[in-house]
């Protein structure tokens, strides 16, 4: 049975203020939960309809009815668990990079993380502005990968400044991906908001501006998700790897 104290507890962790306070975030979900318990975070508890049967006390079994009160979620999946938030760690700029200039939507970045999982890049950079990593829909459209993505947060126009390494911007003005000659193993690729783009102080910052062309007869689509752009830029990119 769940206290009124856990309750309230796992409820403010919905809130960005009070996961950064309490240095703590929720995952929902037997598959999720998995995946994040076979890595190095640490495990606050486990609050669950169905046993997991692992070996820890960090398990409370419990009804449904009290699931729903503390789930994100409209169909709750199950299982809730609160893990500790991890440290980042240095960004390493010897290999390729994705940066977010204040992507907004939490499926969207969900996405962008498990592309990064999927793609082998080990630095997502995000500025101040994008929505939080530990949001709980993040986390669940992630689907464990946010275990497997260094993930940081800062100022995206200090960061850009103060590399050396080629900065790649997503334009829809820019030189076509497919013919771009100087598709790298290592820089940073920027991706923009979903509205705006890449604003204006970053793009000051790109050195090489490339877009995804249009194929269809007219030519009429105003511009791809930022996701699904980012997931043909990564293919892209690694297929150039694979080509040298």
């Amino acid at each position: 049975m769940l206290s009124k104290n856990q309750i309230k507890l796992i409820n403010k962790l919905k809130l960005k203020k009070h996961r950064i306070e309490s240095n703590l975030f929720v995952a929902e979900g037997i598959k999720t939960i998995k995946e994040l318990l076979q890595s190095d975070l640490k495990l606050q508890h486990i609050y669950t309809t169905e046993l997991f049967n692992i070996e820890t006390d960090l398990e409370t079994l419990i009804s449904e009815a009290d699931l729903k009160r503390i789930s994100c979620l409209t169909t709750p999946n199950k299982a809730l668990a609160v893990f500790e938030m991890p440290d980042s760690k240095p960004i390493d700029l010897s290999q390729l990079c994705v940066a977010l200039d204040d992507v907004r939507d939490p499926g969207n970045l969900g996405t962008i993380i498990r592309l990064c999982d999927w793609f082998g890049i080990r630095d997502l950079v995000c500025n101040v502005g994008t929505v939080d990593c530990f949001n709980p829909k993040v986390v669940q459209a992630t689907m464990g990968s946010i275990t497997r993505v260094n993930i940081n947060y800062l100022n995206l126009e200090s960061f850009l400044n103060d590399v050396s390494v080629p900065v790649f911007g997503a334009f829809m003005e820019g030189e076509n991906v497919y013919t771009h000659k100087h598709l790298l193993d290592s820089g940073i690729l920027v991706m923009g908001n979903e509205a705006n783009g890449v604003s204006k102080a970053v793009e000051s910052l790109i050195t090489e501006k490339i877009a995804i062309p249009r194929f269809g007869a007219l030519k009429a689509t105003e511009s791809l998700n930022v996701a699904t752009a980012t997931s043909i830029l990564l293919s892209e990119f690694k297929r150039r790897t694979i080509e040298k």
